[in-house]
């Protein structure tokens, strides 16, 4: 392996772990927007998707660049459609976050309700999820992307819980306000869910970037 070639391999590591932490940074700012009810932090926060969108094309276009002049193979190869795979995520995940500081925006304009705590407990499991896989992939541990894996399931009964309530209060609410309020942090709870399937399929390409193992649609025991 050249050291040019080693030198932009370390380069876009260190990209798409610079965008991981990115998106990290971000669902924390909104979650805590959310819980506050700050309606300006979650406005900027909107305003802010091309960000993403520029650091994505970005890393796609390096990883092109490197396939085209290099022509990896083995272990190379299998790390440049890794990187290309995660990058997808992230910017989808970095799409969600949007959509949720969106409903989060207009949740603010409604009186305050019980159920948004379950929301908040949801998105710090969502959040603590994204920071075991984004340690993962700087560590280029597969235990640890499993074990990531493995939390997706609690993360769905949490979104389960969050929905079995909304039902429930909207079936007794006479409100239309407050029906309202709980059909956006239905919502929220189901963008929640989405980015979690998003982190399990980073986890997943972790343990195929490590080892070549591909173990999506495979139980991990």
């Amino acid at each position: 392996m050249s050291k040019i070639f080693q030198r932009e391999i370390d380069a876009l590591k260190d990209d798409v772990i610079r965008l991981s932490g990115e998106i990290e940074m971000r669902l924390s700012v909104v979650l805590k927007a959310i819980e506050k009810r700050d309606s300006v932090a979650l406005k900027e926060w909107m305003d802010r998707d091309n960000e993403i969108d520029e650091k994505e094309v970005q890393i796609e276009e390096e990883c092109l660049k490197i396939l085209a002049l290099h022509q990896p193979v083995a272990c190379d190869l299998r790390f440049l459609v890794a990187v290309m795979k995660i990058n997808n995520d992230l910017e989808r995940i970095g799409d969600i976050i949007v959509n949720i500081a969106g409903r989060g925006l207009q949740l603010s304009s409604f009186p305050s309700i019980g159920v948004i705590d379950q929301v908040v407990k949801m998105g710090h499991f969502v959040k603590d999820m994204l920071r075991e896989c984004l340690d993962a992939l700087i560590d280029f541990d597969v235990n640890k992307a499993n074990a990531v894996i493995l939390r997706d399931d609690n993360l769905d009964q949490l979104n389960h819980d969050v929905i079995q309530t909304v039902v429930k209060l909207v079936s007794t609410e006479t409100s239309v306000t407050a029906v309202e309020a709980l059909i956006q942090i239905y919502t929220i709870s189901r963008y929640l869910e989405r980015i979690g399937d998003h982190i399990t399929n980073i986890a997943e390409d972790v343990a195929y970037l490590v080892d070549g193992t591909i173990i999506r649609h495979q139980s991990v025991n």
